[in-house]
């Protein structure tokens, strides 16, 4: 251990971190070049070409030309994604009696519960009715 200093311990790590910090970014331009729609075939290879053969340029260019319109493609992914969700929650949480509602086994249940407190079931029809629900 005494033949590596600490420093050089601290610019190894440094090193690992840089390195990974640039794969990390080829791989997001990389997917942004074919995440974009108003780029054709002939565009998106063309840039991915050039971020192969010149890695550090190719990145750097890319960043500068069309950075700002990678983060609005990213934001409105993310807001698609977000809406697609909430519709989804929408429709798993709608009532059963509505068109495209999602499973009933819950509000089943409540009407059970309200029969039998209403004394309109009683307590053995309540549990065979239930059991069915449940299975």
């Amino acid at each position: 251990m005494d033949d590596y200093p600490l420093l050089n311990l601290f610019l190894t790590m440094m090193y690992v971190f840089l390195w990974v910090l640039w794969f990390f970014l080829l791989f997001k331009v990389v997917t942004d070049i074919f995440q974009d729609h108003s780029l054709n075939g002939w565009a998106k290879a063309a840039w991915l070409i050039f971020v192969i053969v010149l890695p550090y340029v190719g990145v750097l260019v890319y960043l500068i030309a069309r950075g700002k319109s990678m983060g609005k493609r990213e934001a409105k992914q993310a807001k698609e994604r977000e809406e697609a969700f909430r519709d989804y929650v929408r429709q798993a949480a709608r009532p059963e009696g509505e068109p495209g509602a999602g499973g009933g086994h819950v509000s089943d249940l409540a009407k059970l519960a309200e029969l039998k407190e209403k004394g309109h079931i009683s307590q053995e029809e309540y549990e065979k009715a239930k059991a069915k629900l449940l299975v």
